[in-house]
């Protein structure tokens, strides 16, 4: 072909036009299809963390894992704080700064061997045990009134036993919703008739705040009022008797607070902001930890206001110590911590099909998050002095300890929600398959079987090798005959 001929026929190949991309290229069609057969790439990063966040929040192990990510940070926040809130207090005595953590982490322990307990058992069991629980609550805080009794603070809420300190109302609290959740779960059909509703609730519930504000503990008694409250409200209970028991209940509190002068000289203090010598020693330094704490705090383990400046400081006021120490963002972060357990609990509430577990979880976080909020409020002025340790953070055993068998009575209903115990035994790890933002790795092809077909196919392999040779030893003999045969005819 020459060359006029090529220029004016062609090359016979189309030229690929400048504005028409090539299929590989970006903007192309093809560009983002992926064979089966080929790898897949990562991707929009963006795009599959927000598939894999909204999958795991869709998943029916979300409270399960939700409830025990929370406490073990809760409990680690706790631990931290109550080493920096008592070591140097605990060196001034001469003993080991690390003896507050020592004591601490000893009761995290067997709080951690009463979270498992708690946990494996089925609901069943507490509601069996919901009698003989509230029984046993009740048997605990009388013993305050013993010669086992001890007072501290004008309070008379402690038990010694064994060398140890034990506050029996912690535990009340949780005997008080597992019972108040067996029975209204067994009533909730005839709560509208007013003799349902008085009886046996009424007097249990009495007894049960009655022994606790025997013993002036006001902090102890509001937190178990707001538990009863949680749990009647889920319960269903109707609008006029649970406006009255509020009434009641405030009604009840207000006159315990008048009839006694230490209650209203607090309060005074707190409405009118002028103290009488050290009345508001503990409300002032603890003010005084948040505003030096800043926005990002002073450092972990610099507080000043723990030399001996602010009383309780690893207790009730250990809030004012994680201000002054970790800031705003520090304080913020505790409180995103139990906002979040929070969340937990109330979808716990909407998604469990048991009215007994229902209710239980509502009293529990009635418990738990208001005596949370009480406390924080009391650190920060919203309110006046009232003694409730925060949870899971607070120094003291008997309040971490009956936290910590809660969220184990928690993590026991959480496995009966719709589809969860199916999530958390699965093969593959519910975590990896919840939270994963990465295409799942392709199943390994299964390995050839090693039966009776294997066993088949190479004693057939022999036979064929075997008969091969003996074949060619036959065809090698027909030829060397064959070879003989032309020689003599030769």
């Amino acid at each position: 072909m020459t060359l006029q001929e090529t220029r004016r026929n062609g090359t016979g190949t189309r030229r690929r036009s400048s504005a028409s991309p090539r299929p590989d290229a970006p903007g192309s069609r093809t560009a983002g299809v992926v064979r089966p057969d080929e790898e897949q790439p990562l991707g929009n990063v963006g795009t599959r963390i927000r598939d894999g966040v909204g999958g795991w929040l869709k998943s029916p192990a979300l409270d399960f894992y939700g409830l025990i990510v929370i406490g073990a940070l809760l409990v680690g926040v706790g631990l931290t704080m109550v080493l920096s809130s008592t070591a140097v207090l605990n060196i001034s005595r001469g003993e080991s700064g690390f003896a507050g953590l020592f004591r601490q982490g000893a009761f995290a322990g067997l709080g951690l061997a009463l979270l498992i307990a708690a946990a494996v058992m089925p609901p069943g069991f507490y509601r069996r045990a919901a009698w003989p629980l509230m029984g046993l609550g009740l048997l605990l805080q009388c013993l305050v009134f013993t010669p086992l009794g001890i007072e501290a603070d004008g309070n008379r809420n402690w038990v010694s036993l064994g060398g140890q300190t034990l506050q029996p109302s912690e535990f009340l609290k949780l005997s008080l919703a597992v019972w108040l959740g067996a029975l209204l779960a067994t009533k909730r059909p005839l709560l509208d008739k007013a003799g349902h509703v008085l009886f046996p609730m009424v007097p249990g519930v009495v007894a049960a705040l009655g022994l606790v504000m025997l013993g002036q503990d006001l902090g102890t008694m509001m937190v178990m009022a707001m538990l009863v409250a949680g749990s009647l409200w889920v319960a269903g209970i109707p609008r006029r008797w649970f406006i009255v028991s509020g009434v009641l209940g405030l009604v009840g509190i207000v006159a315990l607070t008048v009839t006694s002068p230490n209650r209203m000289h607090r309060i005074n203090n707190w409405l009118h902001g002028t103290c009488e010598g050290d009345s508001c020693l503990q409300a002032d330094q603890g003010l005084m930890g948040l505003a030096e704490g800043g926005w990002w705090g002073v450092g972990l383990g610099e507080s000043r206001q723990k030399w001996g400046r602010l009383p309780a400081a690893e207790d009730d006021y250990i809030f004012a110590i994680i201000g002054e120490e970790l800031g705003l963002v520090g304080t913020l972060g505790v409180l995103a911590l139990f906002a979040a357990l929070a969340l937990v609990m109330f979808r716990m509430i909407t998604r469990l099909d048991d009215p007994f577990m229902q209710i239980s979880v509502a009293g529990i976080s009635a418990w738990l998050l208001g005596q949370a909020f009480l406390n924080m409020m009391v650190v920060t002025g919203l309110l006046p002095v009232i003694g409730v340790p925060l949870p899971f953070i607070s120094s003291g055993g008997s309040a971490l300890l009956a936290s910590m068998a809660a969220l184990g009575v928690l993590l026991s209903f959480a496995r009966r929600e719709p589809g969860a115990q199916e999530a958390i035994t699965a093969r593959v790890g519910a975590v990896r398959r919840t939270i994963s933002v990465l295409p799942a790795p392709r199943d390994a092809e299964p390995a050839p079987a090693r039966g009776r077909s294997a066993r088949t196919r190479s004693a057939r392999a022999k036979r064929s090798k075997r008969d091969g040779r003996g074949s060619g030893r036959q065809v090698s003999g027909r030829s060397a005959s064959r070879t003989r045969r032309t020689r003599r005819e030769r």
